[in-house]
């Protein structure tokens, strides 16, 4: 069964929610593996029932960055639902364990030709994609690197609860547009006010409120 976490299908009717269910098939990974590489065949997407996705890709300098943390509810690799013949543009690599509900581009073909509204389904889903693009490329453009920082640490941090944040300095850094060493110095002194506690490999958050006030006020 879908989570209710799965909140774009909330755009779908009952009839067309059930139809859904029954044409994706349900997929498990482990923390570590790799739903897709980079460069493979782009056939279906995946909606994310449980567990934390990073979306990486290969930089022209020969680098990996950290584009998007994908968690319950959001989909994984929606562009290959309208592009015919194209490959993956990034890996997904689990997190944490993960389970997805993996609809295929012909199951979804055979749903859109059935039910019409599967259309507004996939236009909430590129949608909310651009909108999300277009917060980061204001955030990018407008707020310093130590608001950036953080401010996707907390973003992390909500959606994961009481769990320590699964995530390197160099997803950070990635993810929020600066270096390494610029976010290990914002994460060393946010750890010095009481805010967090770094670990290898992953960051605990000791102090949520205190996050999201250094967040707000931070200046470089």
């Amino acid at each position: 069964m879908v989570s209710s976490r799965t909140q774009f299908l909330a755009v779908l009717d009952e009839q067309t929610r059930r139809d859904v269910r029954r044409s994706a098939r349900r997929r498990r990974y482990e923390r570590h593996e790799r739903l897709f590489h980079e460069g493979d065949p782009s056939d279906g997407m995946h909606l994310v029932d449980l567990g934390w996705i990073a979306i990486r890709s290969s930089t022209p300098a020969g680098d990996v960055a950290t584009l998007a943390i994908i968690g319950p509810g959001e989909p994984v690799g929606e562009q290959s639902l309208i592009a015919t013949g194209a490959t993956r543009s990034a890996t997904a690599f689990a997190l944490t364990a993960v389970e997805s509900l993996y609809l295929g581009r012909d199951a979804f073909d055979d749903l859109r030709a059935r039910h019409p509204s599967v259309d507004r389904f996939l236009a909430t889903l590129l949608e909310d994609r651009l909108r999300r693009v277009s917060e980061r490329l204001t955030e990018a453009l407008y707020v310093p690197a130590p608001e950036r920082v953080l401010r996707r640490l907390l973003d992390a941090a909500e959606s994961l609860g009481d769990r320590p944040v699964p995530l390197t300095q160099l997803d950070l850094a990635s993810l929020a547009g600066t270096t390494r060493p610029t976010v290990n110095r914002i994460l060393r002194s946010a750890e010095h006010a009481g805010a967090i506690v770094l670990h290898r490999g992953d960051i605990e958050v000791v102090d949520r409120v205190l996050l999201g006030r250094l967040a707000r006020t931070r200046r470089t």
